[in-house]
């Protein structure tokens, strides 16, 4: 918001010729006019003063002649993105600020705005458009076809698994998962807490029930600890989950060493839920691909995208067969149109799989790019007090999805909330760290593993965590400008 607009606030009584000339000095298109006790009164814009003039050729008429208007105005907590939104609903390029008296404090300029800053947005290369148009001029537009084929195979031989199911969310494939471990109802299934609520909304599509699992602070993953006394507990009383759904955070793989041995012990199959982490390691090896299951995500904001998308990644290509055969509707082999099971529409389409392609061309790029922009925030934001980063362990290598930060409220004196709302009005999107699923009002009753008895980690996470923006798309000036705004608002 421009707030040196002395020289552009102007009386009634002012004579075109001096508005004219109060407008070239403030280079910004308008003045505001104020009455005799500088309360606003309208903006006048060049164009308003060049059709006063071709009216009458008296430059020494006063602005008192103009033709009343209904003012548009802004208070002094409305955010830039607001009003960027107010601005371009009404079609105008200027919107004044007026404080409690409506006297002139401020002024929105449309083309003096930066742009906004979003956290993820998409970044597509040049490939990906040359093959939606193969997928259109070979028509190619249905759900199946050779790009959709060929994504599965690049990005199965990507990971190193035998066999991939190109599908139309995450969501789907995590779905997809449970079915083929016949998960249903009165069955459990133990899920990350610390996520997004596609994780586990497919356990209640089965009719299940989720039991929670808190992170450990050393990758902010499923704490194997409370993994273990969650199973110990389940063998007690008889009844052990039916899967485990180990999801991996902002793009970093968890302990699949420790979990995966705890599962085997158990004998409770793993699901590897990858949407974050496509492009990371563990231990050398391509994060999703340490479970029966692995599951990636192509949403609009992932580190790749097919605009919405997601696959199932696995060892068992039976298994992909009979998921592939679930998400194209359970079609039974006969010449009409026969079905002997419930089944669903969860196939990715040729076109998207086309964007796909293209995008996982350009994945280790990303991932590079990726972890640069956390290395720039990090180095650039060192020194500020009370602020701390997302932790790597020895054996990941995370993709740095996001770059996520944490802040302590006593050193710093400011909700991780506050400081979203004041980067809001330097239009920069940030997020909070995602609510655990033990917190939501939709899983009030689940029961719930902590990291120990005196220590929830994920709890603590999302009341000092942001996300900031990490997009590729992304210039050094923008990420420098995040890292100003950061400064200003914690006075560092």
């Amino acid at each position: 918001m421009i707030r040196e607009i002395t020289v552009i606030l102007v009386g009634q009584q002012t004579p075109l010729r001096q508005a004219l000339t109060a407008l070239n000095e403030g280079g910004l298109g308008c003045v505001m006019l104020v009455d005799g006790d500088q309360r606003f009164v309208r903006v006048v814009t060049d164009g308003d003063l060049r059709r006063a003039i071709l009216a009458s050729d008296d430059l020494d008429q006063s602005l008192a002649g103009l033709a009343p208007v209904t003012p548009l105005t802004a208070s002094e907590d409305t955010s830039a993105a607001t009003a960027r939104q107010v601005m371009n609903r009404a079609k105008v390029v200027h919107l004044p600020v007026v404080n409690a008296d409506n006297r002139p404090v401020g002024l929105f300029h449309l083309p003096s705005m930066d742009a906004p800053i979003l956290l993820s947005a998409p970044h597509m290369g040049q490939e990906e458009r040359q093959l939606v148009a193969e997928a259109f001029e070979t028509n190619w537009i249905a759900p199946v076809g050779p790009h959709v084929d060929a994504f599965e195979a690049e990005l199965a031989d990507l990971v190193g698994m035998d066999g991939a199911v190109a599908l139309s969310s995450g969501t789907a494939a995590i779905h997809l998962a449970l079915r083929l471990l016949d998960v249903g109802p009165g069955d459990t299934v133990f899920c990350s807490t610390l996520t997004f609520v596609a994780s586990c909304n497919p356990i209640l599509y089965q009719g299940a029930s989720p039991v929670f699992i808190d992170s450990e602070p050393e990758s902010w993953n499923m704490s194997p600890g409370a993994l273990e006394r969650g199973l110990t507990d389940s063998r007690k009383r008889g009844k052990l989950p039916k899967a485990v759904i180990c999801v991996n955070i902002y793009g970093q793989s968890a302990d699949y060493d420790a979990i995966g041995r705890i599962c085997d012990a158990f004998d409770v199959p793993l699901i590897e839920d990858a949407a974050e982490s496509l492009g990371a390691t563990c231990g050398g090896k391509a994060s999703g691909t340490f479970a029966r299951f692995g599951i990636y995500s192509f949403n609009g904001n992932k580190i790749i995208t097919t605009s919405g998308g997601g696959a199932l990644v696995s060892n068992d290509l039976a298994a992909l067969d009979r998921a592939k055969w679930l998400a194209t509707q359970g079609r039974d082999p006969a010449a009409h149109y026969q079905h002997s099971e419930m089944a669903y529409n969860y196939r990715l389409s040729n076109v998207l799989a086309g964007i796909g392609l293209g995008q996982l061309r350009l994945l280790p790029a990303r991932v590079e790019q990726r972890r640069a922009i956390f290395d720039r925030y990090r180095n650039g934001l060192h020194d500020v007090p009370g602020m701390d980063w997302m932790p790597e362990p020895n054996w990941s290598r995370s993709n740095r999805w996001l770059s996520v930060c944490t802040f302590d409220p006593d050193v710093v004196g400011l909700h991780p909330y506050a400081i979203m709302r004041q980067l809001q009005q330097h239009e920069i999107e940030t997020r909070p760290v995602w609510k655990p699923m033990h917190m939501q009002p939709l899983f009030r009753d689940a029961p719930y593993y902590a990291h120990d008895e005196d220590h929830s980690v994920s709890d603590r996470l999302f009341l000092t965590g942001l996300c900031l923006p990490s997009g590729t798309g992304m210039v050094a000036a923008d990420q420098d400008r995040v890292i100003a705004a950061i400064r200003k608002v914690l006075g560092a």
